[in-house]
């Protein structure tokens, strides 16, 4: 078994477990009666991927009496036919917005992996009555009037915009030329296969657009954060949110997309969040 430690203000907590990102596109719900401890998890996935990058980790969750939803954002996944010029950071939010208001869903396990912190932050800023523990895996976690490109290094932006331009009308974002699946720590044979016909192009504006963060956010929602890869932009994120007062779980090198290298310790990690 992994081991982290989990951090608040008020000191250390030692935990057992690990942790990851992302979603699936239809809500998935437990089949046996839901008991008064049973929470209600919404992953989200990040750029490129889809809901079914959660497929080893949603039916622990469920085995556990939780409900899962697991949504393919616009555009991406299963809904890739979706894509367009228009397609952006806001439409993001709103997907996640309207999955949580036309069900009715309440005290809300909020999980965003990679890119999808730019999204569940906007989530919370539009609908935090409803979110009862915001979970970032390996995410980014955004500052007000902040873009996902602007936490991107020079070099970064510059492939993001060549690749677009070259490859993706100007527009779009196609997962080669932007990443390889070793970078996100997915090196067995098997995972890659599995991954690559799924991986869709991502809307390029969603990494342009800034999001918003009213004042007094953070003090109204409980979040987490749990570190996944050692990549410079997301150690740095962990550490913020540690000042900001978010526990924090640190896992050592174990891959960018853990939920898919890593679903066990994933799904023990969320369930240990969510009985904190």
């Amino acid at each position: 078994m992994t081991h982290f430690a989990l951090t608040r203000r008020q000191g250390l907590i030692g935990l057992a477990g690990l942790a990851a990102s992302l979603s699936v596109t239809v809500s998935a719900t437990g089949t046996m009666a839901q008991s008064a401890a049973s929470k209600t998890f919404v992953l989200v996935h990040g750029a490129w991927h889809g809901g079914w990058c959660w497929h080893k980790v949603i039916p622990q969750l469920l085995a556990q009496g939780h409900r899962v939803y697991a949504p393919s954002l616009t555009g991406l996944g299963d809904r890739s036919h979706l894509i367009t010029p228009e397609t952006d950071l806001g439409t993001h939010v709103s997907d996640i917005v309207n999955l949580l208001e036309f069900n009715d869903l309440k005290n809300v396990i909020l999980v965003g992996h990679s890119y999808a912190g730019m999204v569940i932050t906007g989530v919370a800023a539009k609908a935090a009555v409803r979110i009862g523990h915001l979970v970032y895996l390996d995410a980014f976690l955004p500052e007000d009037g902040m873009s996902l490109n602007d936490y991107m290094s020079d070099k970064g932006r510059e492939i993001f915009a060549a690749n677009a331009r070259d490859h993706g009308d100007g527009w779009r974002l196609p997962f080669d030329g932007s990443f390889t699946l070793e970078g996100l720590g997915v090196s067995d044979p098997t995972d890659q296969d599995w991954m690559r016909p799924r991986l869709t192009d991502q809307p390029y504006a969603s990494f342009t657009q800034a999001v918003e963060v009213p004042e007094g956010l953070w003090d109204a929602v409980r979040g987490s954060y749990v570190l996944c890869s050692r990549r410079p932009h997301y150690i740095a994120m962990a550490e913020r949110a540690v000042a900001m007062g978010f526990a924090r779980a640190g896992l050592q090198d174990k891959g960018h997309d853990a939920m898919v290298t890593q679903p066990d310790e994933v799904a023990e990690v969320l369930l240990k969040l969510a009985s904190a």
